[in-house]
């Protein structure tokens, strides 16, 4: 395995610990959050972990593909503090920021990836353009959320 394949496949790596950790969090918060003004984004939350799983099984296939381990939850750190479970389980909007931030990571890591393959690994960076799609419809979806609730707020 070559030092280029190694850099691929840690930056891949990176980005499957992010998607299994989001996928967790979205499952919490699916079901932890209350309230009447909750539940539209619990069913959002609901239909991305799917979506998020499908992206971190992509991920583990190109690792594997490329020589790489797939690394199993005591080899994943976890960093999404903005998405951890609330006391005040009504507590929506700081739930739609850590899923905004969550995906503003995401967008990040592909680009990374992007960046890193371009003109060495056109699959891989195939697969990162595919995945930056997804993440950045999500964070579309939240930040009209935010959007709504803020003007609520200013009401």
């Amino acid at each position: 395995m070559t030092d280029q394949n190694n850099k691929i496949i840690d930056l891949l790596i990176k980005s499957y610990n992010s998607e299994i950790e989001t996928v967790m969090n979205y499952l919490a918060n699916s079901v932890n959050l209350e309230g009447v003004r909750a539940e539209h984004i619990k069913e959002s939350l609901a239909a991305d972990i799917t979506e998020e799983l499908g992206h971190a099984q992509k991920l583990a296939k190109r690792i594997h593909t490329l020589g790489g381990i797939v690394p199993a939850s005591q080899s994943l750190t976890w960093k999404q503090k903005d998405l951890q479970e609330r006391v005040d389980t009504t507590d929506v909007v700081s739930i739609i920021r850590g899923v905004i931030k969550a995906e503003e990571d995401a967008i990040a890591s592909y680009n990374e990836i992007i960046r890193e393959t371009d003109g060495k690994d056109y699959v891989t960076q195939d697969l990162a353009i595919e995945l930056l799609s997804d993440e950045e419809e999500h964070r579309r979806e939240f930040l009209g959320f935010l959007k709504e609730y803020d003007q609520k707020a200013g009401s």
